[in-house]
């Protein structure tokens, strides 16, 4: 481990490595049962996290005949919609910037997209009477070294543009929103990100689904798929569904589709949650307006409020492990939890002595573009969306609208846009995927100690339209 302070390994001294969201909460539902026997559907859904979920409500919303079954391999939302930030943003390509390097020509109507999304989900939300804290705070992204600066007016500037209505602030502006020495500017977007408590989001979800007459099958691995002449069989231990199409809503776990597996590869994320703040504590931050906070930087940390003003504090490292394995093991890790404690003090010094409760990781699906992609497979009876990393929480609800329309061969302004018809760059396989995303890695975090100078590595990937810049 490298050299941490032992004064700040204190603040770890009681933490717990646990899901701050699943912990004791009173509106977690009872469990579904597991698949026995053979069951028929009109259509399947493989997961049961936020892409799943969406999925299935959306299809009984437009035909309420449409029989739906959902097939999850542990318990609903287990994966990454249990257990992320719950930063619920409008954008659908893991942010402007990103998108607009892509997808310039269509950035104008996946803005737009984006944005009514975003309202569908809170209007969803609403009419569900779904309590998961929906909070629409909007986001502070933080300039803690003056090289960062010039990229947030950059992008101000392109971003209101396109009619968005965001601004810098100043040193002295974003220090007075939140009280942090480090601060040196911020971009302020008012109305583009909402804050949720993400699992209490797919509990309601869940339980909106089953209203509609969804069911759900928990504990439930699918293992294979089976076309035939009328459909697709999913083979599940102890029995299948026999389905007209299926949907994959399976994130960072193997796809049954293999063709898919080339395009994504799983990073590890960490979290740490802290005790409540006190008055006092609260009064030495501000943070009056519970925005959601991250940072400018390549490699950066994202921070929010819980409705009982404890801190979650996350991000930064983004471990991948050789071959892309999941593993429940990889979901605790002592030596990044020690690398967050001492950045969360390095932010906050007026905060000294306070203790981390909770701490956790989980893996993201991440792709060459840093956003969802789609495809289909078995003659159009499949389709599958993969490749979030990370800024799933509001964009999987546009991923299953754009499914079901592939699905059901719905010709529209989703499924015409260059980022549902094109697949990212795929990655090498291993050993060389490993060295290709370590030398990434490390050529990021040496481009953030630069100045932002980005090295021959990664202005290679700039010139092949990769742009790894996160």
């Amino acid at each position: 481990m490298a050299t941490i302070d032992p004064y700040v390994l204190k603040h770890l001294s009681h933490m717990q490595p646990a899901l701050y969201w699943l912990d004791e909460d009173p509106l977690e539902p009872q469990p579904n049962p597991t698949l026995i026997g053979d069951v028929t559907t009109d259509l399947c859904v493989v997961g049961a996290g936020y892409t799943g979920l969406w999925t299935a409500l959306l299809a009984k919303e437009q035909n309420p005949e449409r029989e739906v079954i959902i097939v999850e391999q542990r318990e609903t939302g287990a994966g990454a919609s249990g257990r992320n930030g719950g930063f619920c943003s409008y954008s659908l390509t893991h942010g402007f910037m990103n998108g607009y390097s892509r997808f310039k020509d269509e950035m104008a109507v996946i803005e737009r997209l984006g944005r009514e999304n975003l309202d569908s989900i809170e209007e969803t939300i609403k009419r569900y009477g779904i309590d998961c804290q929906f909070e629409w705070n909007g986001e502070l992204r933080i300039a803690n070294e003056e090289w960062q600066i010039e990229g947030l007016v950059e992008e101000a500037n392109l971003r209101n543009s396109f009619g968005d209505t965001v601004e810098v602030l100043n040193q002295e502006q974003i220090q007075e929103r939140v009280n942090s020495p480090l601060s040196k500017a911020a971009l302020w977007d008012p109305d583009g990100t909402a804050l949720v408590d993400p699992a209490r989001l797919v509990w309601g979800l869940e339980r909106a689904c089953l209203k509609l007459g969804v069911k759900i099958f928990e504990n439930t691995h699918v293992e294979w798929l089976e076309r035939t002449n009328q459909g697709m069989i999913v083979h599940t231990p102890y029995g299948s569904v026999y389905a007209q199409k299926v949907a994959l809503a399976t994130n960072v776990f193997t796809s049954l589709v293999k063709r898919a597996h080339k395009y994504v590869v799983p990073v590890y994320d960490f979290q740490l949650v802290t005790e409540p703040l006190t008055k006092e504590q609260m009064k030495s931050i501000g943070w009056d307006g519970r925005e959601g906070l991250s940072e400018a930087g390549n490699q950066f940390h994202y921070y929010r409020l819980t409705k009982d003003n404890e801190i979650l504090w996350g991000g930064y490292d983004a471990i991948y492990n050789f071959r892309g394995k999941v593993r429940q093991e990889y979901e605790t890790d002592a030596e990044t939890y020690a690398h967050l404690a001492q950045a969360f003090l390095e932010t906050f010094p007026q905060l000294k002595g306070i203790k981390f409760t909770h701490g956790w990781g989980g893996a993201i699906d991440t792709c060459s573009r840093f956003s969802p992609f789609w495809g289909k497979a078995y003659g159009g009876r499949v389709a599958y969306v993969l490749g979030y990393t990370g800024l799933g929480v509001g964009s999987t609800r546009f991923g299953a609208q754009v499914m079901l329309d592939l699905l059901d061969k719905v010709d529209n302004e989703r499924t015409r846009l260059k980022m549902v018809r094109k697949k990212p760059v795929p990655f090498p396989p291993e050993p060389l995927k490993f060295i290709f995303i370590r030398m990434t890695q490390w050529s990021i975090n040496r481009a953030d100690q630069n100045h932002g100078k980005r090295n021959l590595w990664l202005k290679l990937l700039d010139a092949l339209g990769l742009g790894f810049d996160s």
